[in-house]
């Protein structure tokens, strides 16, 4: 029997063959909060009998299914593959780096048609009876990571479910000895792109990846379910540089509306030869776009930089993973 709380739940994952179609969990993830729930839109028949004064209940009906919610966790070391393709696009085999046992996934930014998830979550009754809900045909919406002073890299992620069924089996769940990235390890170059250097005075920063999809494709025929997302605007990419004002090269940028390539790094332990684990996210481009430094007391000067994250005409922005995942 699980623990009668939230710490008897669990999450599990697998990638989808057809959309909307149900996989067993393969992958399980440590996550710290989420929010996916159920959307239904029901009718009720308006019709007037003699005598009524209630509408029957025998009369109401549903009419459109679907789910939605959130999903929080850190940034680990081990497990992260099906997320980061979910949300990048790209299909990725890690590759092994010479004889060792680390493998690297580079995740492009692509179209993420057809690349949807199973997500299983286990509820816990007080009792310790692990109750489940499996929502199908999850589509990533958007993810942003975060990491700031004395704290871990975190993802926050919103997802959009074509459904969600109570019938399929509550998964076992099985984890990996996992370690988080954490600020310690963090580290963020800007510059010229494949020549940035190391910035100083950057105590947190976050960046968001925005997946525009038309999420509302009810169509007759599909048993008031919707059909794949389609992606039907420019994906958005933001984010933020908090820190010291120990120099003005990014105030520059700010005032000349320059660009400049961004990498934002973690760099964990070796796994094996020079190959360490890393998460690594690499944007081409970046302008900022507001907050230049003011003056706001005595204290040292503090500026946030928001930034966007553009084209450069060549490179796409990636997010690289080392690990020593064999598979996603």
């Amino acid at each position: 029997m699980a623990i009668g709380s939230g710490l008897g739940a669990q999450l599990g994952i697998a990638p989808e063959v057809t959309y909307g179609t149900y996989v067993a969990p393969t992958k399980f993830l440590e996550f710290t909060k989420e929010s996916l729930q159920l959307k239904k839109v029901t009718a009720q028949s308006a019709g007037i009998a003699s005598n009524r004064l209630l509408p029957l209940a025998s009369r109401r009906v549903v009419t459109q299914r679907s789910g939605a919610g959130s999903l929080d966790m850190e940034v680990t070391n081990k497990g992260m593959g099906l997320i980061l393709q979910s949300l990048m696009g790209t299909t990725v085999t890690p590759v092994q780096q010479a004889a060792t046992a680390a493998y690297l996934q580079t995740h492009v930014l692509a179209d993420v048609a057809g690349k949807s998830l199973t997500i299983q979550k286990g509820l816990p009754l007080t009792t310790g009876v692990v109750t489940r809900k499996n929502f199908l045909g999850c589509k990533i919406i958007s993810a942003e990571f975060s990491c700031e002073v004395g704290g871990m890299l975190t993802v926050s992620i919103e997802i959009d479910s074509k459904d969600c069924e109570e019938t399929s089996v509550l998964a076992v769940a099985t984890y990996p000895a996992m370690a988080p990235f954490h600020f310690g390890q963090m580290s963020v170059k800007t510059g010229a792109y494949a020549s940035e250097v190391a910035r100083d005075g950057i105590r947190k920063v976050s960046v968001k990846f925005e997946r525009p999809q038309a999420t509302e494709r009810y169509y007759a025929g599909q048993a008031g379910t919707k059909k794949e997302p389609i992606t039907n605007d420019l994906v958005k990419i933001t984010g933020s540089l908090e820190g010291d004002y120990v120099d003005s090269i990014l105030d520059d940028l700010h005032t000349s509306d320059a660009g400049m390539s961004f990498v934002w790094d973690f760099t964990g332990p070796i796994i094996a030869a020079a190959n360490a684990e890393r998460f690594t996210v690499k944007l081409p481009v970046i302008k900022l776009d507001d907050a230049p430094p003011t003056i706001e007391g005595p204290d040292l000067i503090k500026p946030t930089f928001n930034f966007t994250g553009l084209y450069d005409g060549t490179n796409q922005p990636s997010i690289e993973y080392m690990s020593t995942d064999i598979t996603l």
